[in-house]
């Protein structure tokens, strides 16, 4: 059995923001340099980056649901990848309740934070929320933050997401949006605070930290509740000279165990889907490393499983 814990749904309303950000970028520097720019919707920067229109999210969550069972995954965690766009994705767990289970980004300096936690978990059926303290400047021992934590802590059965480390969003770079990010701010030590806190909320890491491992193996080791989650290519192994993918998984595996490591990919758009490779590469690993066929079925599937209880139709 295979659960993605982390692929991205973007969705129109995705483009949508990303289409506003840069036309108000363009329109700008258009008014610096002179000229009339150009306006550009969503259907066109999905042209502009040769990626598939989404349509309507309940289109896009059946297409990710043909995607899965393409390629033998039971279940995915789908994040709702710009602040504000909770609709989106509680629509396509509407529609596939027994296949994804909906995440949300939220901005902790939003006035309304707290409130939109509450209500993306209780009342639009999503399971989690996600925080990126170095996108949004908000660090993790604002009171800010912990009002949203505090408000998912509030409805049962709820996770926190929080990215630590390295952040790179592709799609903005390749459509000349900045990306002024705070990487000071993604400190797992800070996760630590926030999951003792609260020790009954499963509190994600994603990327085992991405280039912040130690922090990340000291967080899951000081808070049982710590989860650290093998998403993406994990290319910030580069930072540390001859690490390697393999010792990752090692040093996590001795420190969280495999009760605690949930398998990703990072997948996100359309037409190239689901990232078999990265599953590939990590089944080799855990192979390699001579994981049990118990110990593999948690990190793939069954401890997605014990945390977010199917649904059904």
């Amino acid at each position: 059995m295979i659960n993605d814990a982390h692929c991205h749904f973007f969705s129109t309303a995705f483009f949508t923001t990303l289409a506003r950000q840069r036309a108000d970028l363009v329109l700008h520097r258009a008014s610096v340099r002179g000229g009339d720019p150009a306006k550009a919707g969503p259907a066109d920067l999905c042209r502009e980056l040769q990626w598939d229109d989404p349509g309507a999210p309940e289109a896009l969550a059946d297409r990710w649901v043909r995607e899965l069972d393409a390629h033998g995954v039971e279940r995915a965690a789908l994040i709702a990848s710009v602040p504000g766009d909770e609709a989106s994705v509680a629509a396509a767990v509407a529609r596939q309740p027994s296949r994804i289970v909906g995440f949300c980004m939220l901005d902790p300096a939003a006035p309304d934070a707290p409130e939109r936690t509450r209500r993306a978990l209780a009342d639009l059926a999503l399971r989690g929320v996600c925080l990126f303290p170095a996108m949004h400047h908000v660090p993790l021992h604002d009171d800010r933050t912990l009002r949203v934590v505090e408000a998912a802590a509030s409805v049962t059965g709820a996770a926190v997401f929080v990215h630590c480390g390295v952040l790179s969003v592709g799609v903005r770079t390749r459509l000349g949006l900045p990306s002024r990010f705070d990487l000071r701010l993604g400190d797992p030590l800070g996760v630590a605070r926030l999951a003792l806190a609260f020790p009954q909320v499963p509190v994600f890491i994603p990327h085992f930290g991405a280039g912040l491992l130690r922090e990340a193996l000291m967080a899951a080791d000081a808070a049982a509740n710590v989860y650290l989650d093998t998403s993406s290519s994990n290319g910030w192994v580069r930072y540390t000279p001859g690490l390697t993918l393999d010792a990752v998984f090692q040093s996590a595996l001795a420190v969280a165990g495999p009760r605690r490591l949930l398998f990703g990919t990072d997948s996100s758009f359309f037409p190239r889907g689901w990232q078999r490779a990265i599953y590939d590469e990590q089944r080799a690993i855990l192979d390699r490393l001579a994981v049990g066929p118990a110990d593999a079925a948690l990190i793939f599937g069954g401890n997605f499983d014990r945390l977010f209880g199917r649904r059904s139709q």
